[in-house]
């Protein structure tokens, strides 16, 4: 079945609520696309059934994407995780030692990534490089512009 994946309450959730919207609405809306377009008559050439067919096999893999996450889901609680080191879900402020710009990075499965919002994938080169690290640790990873460093400056849930 594979690795467990760590969610935390918040995203299992709204994987959850997606998972129940699609296997109701959106099947329902698909079935009644797909209903539509065979009422047109000849399905050889009806474009129309050929894209909701397409849609429904859309929908589908997705369905069982998000049944095999949940199926495969720990939920993990900040509050429950040591704040000594670097874990998944800790908020890690750094600075970094070519720019001295400080950053500020929360550790998430990559199901949870959003780098826009600060939120880095464990299993990304910054997230390796910081797993298991402690303030004052300097730690080093190779990015698209070159080995980059960072000091690891708090660490918080």
């Amino acid at each position: 079945m594979g690795d467990t994946i760590y969610l935390t309450e918040e995203r299992f959730l709204e994987l959850q609520n997606e998972l129940i919207e699609l296997k109701t609405k959106g099947r329902k809306e698909v079935a009644q696309k797909i209903a539509e377009a065979r009422s047109h008559g000849d399905l050889s050439e009806n474009a129309e059934y050929d894209a909701a067919k397409h849609q429904q096999e859309l929908l589908e893999m997705r369905i069982a994407k998000l049944e095999e996450t949940l199926m495969k889901a720990q939920v993990i609680r900040p509050e429950e995780l040591p704040n000594d080191k670097v874990y998944i879900l800790s908020r890690v402020k750094v600075k970094n030692l070519k720019t001295n710009k400080i950053f500020e990075y929360t550790l998430v499965s990559p199901e949870e990534a959003d780098f826009e919002r600060g939120k880095i994938s464990v299993t990304s080169p910054i997230g390796k490089s910081l797993m298991g690290k402690k303030v004052g640790d300097i730690v080093e990873f190779s990015a698209p512009a070159g080995k980059t460093q960072l000091e690891i400056l708090e660490i918080n849930r």
